[in-house]
């Protein structure tokens, strides 16, 4: 770019800043000319209101519009004032020993912006109150939600508070009810959330009740094709509304988590029910917001340092709440049927009715592939964004709602087949992928980012159940993201494989839980794996090598069990895929010793004794010796641990592998089947004896392993568990090492041999043979394909919600809503 042009645009754009600015200081600041002193003087009415209403013994009467109205009506305070002039320990104050006044302020704050909703909010009198109402709302709702004995007030009726007549306390509305309707009408509100379309300045409150929301939904997109001009000030305002939404349904951060409750959020239940008449263009204004939102823009260096971007915190408050509507336990419903796709509107109508969350409903009915290609471009363009490298440093603007991004694609996948299959159909899904595999690398060793690393890994599995994720990996990986892994030239599922390693590698141990489904992935994708690199052969194998050691094998329960995922993954390769795999033949070959080591693991008790004995600390586990690290890529940066200070949040426990997947068996025209297998059921479910260790060979199910546990006198009288020779001849009789070792029957002495004739010690002359050579009617019977598909539970439901909730809380810092409040769904920690 020119210097001249560089200067003219950063005066145009400091120019248009400073218009902006004044031009928000007009229109949203109600105090006169001299602003500044107004709103000092409203600030001071306000915190004296609060004093009066801490300190007030005796309940004030509703129909005292002066003493409430100092809260709304009189006052220009920001969200940031409220929560600084309410102090925590005076709400908590009122609750306790003035709960009456408690109850008056949240229904008379209720009462104004059901006002403000039925009036249609035409002067800048009553848009600030419905503002200040919101505010005070939201500082106040965590702290009912927190004592459980106030817990259903909102769902009770207001004497007094209903229709007109002699039938107004049959006819009330929940308070709950009232607010929500209020929100969501607030939210089509014209001239204060969307653009009026009428000519005159007024509109009866009858227009305003019969406005058709769907003619004013927020963005282009799903649904609806004209983009509105943008409205700094309607952001603004939906932005405040979207926040009160979200602290009304936050009620579930303050129940403790119960994976065999079924029970909805009553407060999302009902928004999300056919009362709201909002629900449809709710919904698709929330989703088209996030998924067309360019932080980027034009690109210009530094814009996000001269120009105040009020659309990201709507935007973040957006996908939020769409997150927390969409948290619906699909295990336990039946989803709409997913087989082909269909043209015209945007829900498809031909499908059975789903389940009773319109929100969930509208999303498992999107179907226009134009719909899913907006979505999806959306979606992949915010989570590669903090991936963005310029040459001028900060000069572009990272976002930093990635997890809520992600929650969002897990919904999107979960609820929609076809937006699945539509995501697996082309090569848009590594659009998906790298993202996802950055953050997992970039994460590992920070413990406060655990959840990350999960919901990361839980999409991967998920998208590795389907045969044409296995097929686009093979795309060669030319966009050089800087991560700190070996350089390497391959594809993605190079990228996959050397990242999975790295992980397991060097990644903080509270990630042990995970290394099942990171090996699941790879055992999924294995038979479509065309041509691996050298890098990603010798990375599998270091793992096979560390994983057999028997010190690591004898040390757990189920440590085997990673063994068995990595010898399925070669046998995989080599049935499936041998030609074009000659780097991970030769790696095995060079490695030999480790299968031969495998097929004579010692069994005797001196011998378990002895490699007990050199077991080590557990940081230790996996050393990278012998792994071939390299040189990193260009302009990366280590993964780092926390911060000491940093805050995180406790989550749920995981389902183990056998509960999060189900087996299928592929048949030879690429359908799938499902497996049925009592060695799935676990010892809790299963009644029945577990099958004794010589009937049936291992089905790479953990469950089975933890029922031959059960069964066999390996605990000691303290109830430690310790290894036993049956034990350990009850699945090492199982490995899956006939394929391998019939490998290296055959090309073993071919190598030797063609290495001793030609004097070879250059090991791309050796790959060279290994190309051209051939084991067709010398191996087994290539075995069925298995692949371990992710199946919804209510274990898994439960931890996503707690991570959702926990990610929410954290985010949530200007204003902290939920900041120092007695949350039970998780537990606040420092690292």
């Amino acid at each position: 770019m020119p210097p001249l042009l560089g200067c003219c645009l950063t005066i145009i754009s400091l120019g248009t800043r400073f218009q902006e600015s004044t031009r928000w200081l007009r229109g949203r600041d109600p105090a006169a000319p001299g602003g500044d002193m107004g709103t000092a003087d409203s600030k001071l009415n306000f915190r004296k209101a609060v004093i009066q209403l801490t300190t007030k013994t005796q309940p004030v009467e509703a129909t005292d519009d002066a003493f409430w109205d100092q809260f709304w009506a009189d006052s220009a305070t920001s969200v940031q004032d409220v929560f600084a002039l309410v102090p925590a320990a005076e709400i908590r104050a009122v609750r306790e020993e003035s709960p009456s006044n408690l109850a008056t302020l949240c229904y008379k704050a209720v009462e104004k912006l059901v006002q403000g909703s039925e009036s249609g909010c035409h002067s800048e009198k009553e848009k600030q109150i419905v503002l200040n109402c919101c505010r005070l709302l939201t500082r106040v709702l965590p702290y009912i939600f927190e004592d459980p004995d106030w817990r259903g007030f909102f769902w009770s009726t207001v004497p007094g508070a209903g229709q007109e007549g002699g039938e107004e306390d049959e006819n009330a509305r929940p308070l709950a009810e009232s607010l929500l309707l209020a929100i969501a009408d607030l939210l089509f509100c014209p001239d204060f959330t969307i653009q009026s379309h009428r000519k005159s300045a007024v509109d009866s409150a009858e227009d305003i009740h019969s406005l058709d929301s769907c003619e004013y939904i927020w963005e282009a997109g799903v649904g609806f094709a004209h983009s509105p001009q943008p409205n700094y000030t309607h952001d603004l305002n939906r932005t405040e509304l979207l926040k009160l939404l979200l602290t009304c349904f936050s009620e579930a951060m303050y129940l403790p988590p119960a994976p065999d409750s079924n029970s909805a959020n009553p407060w999302v239940q009902f928004f999300c029910s056919t009362e709201n008449r909002h629900a449809l263009p709710l919904f698709t204004s929330l989703l088209n917001i996030v998924c067309a939102y360019d932080p980027v823009g034009y690109g210009i260096p530094y814009n996000h340092l001269l120009f105040s971007d009020y659309r990201e915190p709507l935007v973040e408050e957006a996908a939020q709440v769409l997150i927390v509507t969409l948290d619906y336990d699909s295990a336990t419903s039946t989803s709409p049927t997913v087989d082909g796709t269909t043209t015209g509107t945007a829900m498809d109508d031909s499908d059975p009715p789903g389940p009773e969350n319109l929100f969930v409903n509208y999303l498992s009915r999107i179907h226009r592939e134009e719909d899913f290609q907006f979505i999806l471009k959306g979606v992949a363009r915010l989570l590669s964004n903090p991936l963005l490298q310029t040459y001028l440093p900060n000069s572009a603007k990272k976002i930093q709602f990635h997890q809520e991004l992600l929650v969002l694609f897990w919904k999107l996948c979960d609820f929609n087949k076809k937006f699945l299959f539509f995501v697996l159909k082309s090569s848009d899904v590594l659009d998906i992928l790298v993202p996802i595999l950055f953050f997992l690398n970039d994460a590992r060793a920070d413990q406060s980012r655990v959840g990350l690393m999960h919901i990361g890994v839980f999409i991967l599995l998920l998208l590795s159940g389907e045969r044409n994720f296995g097929v686009r990996l093979n795309k060669p990986y030319s966009v050089r993201v800087p991560m700190d892994i070996p350089v390497f030239t391959g594809t993605h599922a190079d990228l996959l494989i050397v990242v999975f390693h790295k992980i397991i590698t060097s990644g903080h141990q509270r990630l042990q839980p995970l290394f099942d489904c990171l090996l699941t992935i790879i055992v999924n994708v294995s038979p479509y794996l065309k041509s691996l690199s050298m890098v990603a052969a010798n990375k599998l194998l270091h793992l096979l090598e560390a994983f057999s050691t028997t010190w690591f094998l004898f040390s757990a329960v189920q440590n085997h069990h990673l063994v068995f995922f990595l010898l399925e993954v070669f046998n995989n390769i080599i049935q499936y895929q041998f030609d074009g795999n000659s780097n991970l033949v030769y790696a095995i070959i060079r490695k030999r010793s480790v299968f031969h080591q495998l097929a004579n693991l010692p069994t005797d008790m001196p011998s378990i004794h002895k490699a007990l004995q050199r077991r080590r600390r557990t940081p230790e586990t996996l050393s990278r010796t012998n792994s071939q690290e390299g040189i990193s890529m260009e302009g990366s940066c280590p993964a780092v641990p926390a911060e000491p200070g940093t805050l995180k949040t406790s989550l749920v426990a995981t389902p183990g592998i056998d509960k999060l997947t189900e087996k299928s068996q592929v048949s030879e025209d690429g359908t799938m089947k499902s497996l049925e297998s009592e060695s799935r059921r676990s010892p809790v479910e299963s009644s029945s004896p577990a099958r004794k260790s010589e009937e049936e060979p291992w089905n790479g199910e953990p469950g089975q392993a933890c029922q031959e546990q059960q069964q066999s006198p390996t605990a000691s009288a303290g109830g430690q568990w310790n290894p036993t020779p049956d034990w350990v001849l009850s699945w090492k009789s199982k490995l899956p090492l006939q394929t391998i070792m019939r490998l290296l029957q055959v090309l073993v002495p071919q190598v030797e041999k063609i290495c001793i004739d030609k004097g070879l010690t250059d090991e791309s002359e050796i790959l060279k043979f290994l190309q051209h050579g051939t084991l067709v009617g010398l191996l087994p019977v290539p075995h069925p394909i298995l692949i371990r598909k992710y199946q919804a539970n209510s274990g898994t439901a439960m931890w996503f919600r707690t991570y959702m909730w926990g990610v929410i809380y954290l985010r949530n810092v200007d204003p902290p809503v939920w900041y120092d409040t007695d949350v039970k769904l998780f537990e606040i920690q420092r690292v």
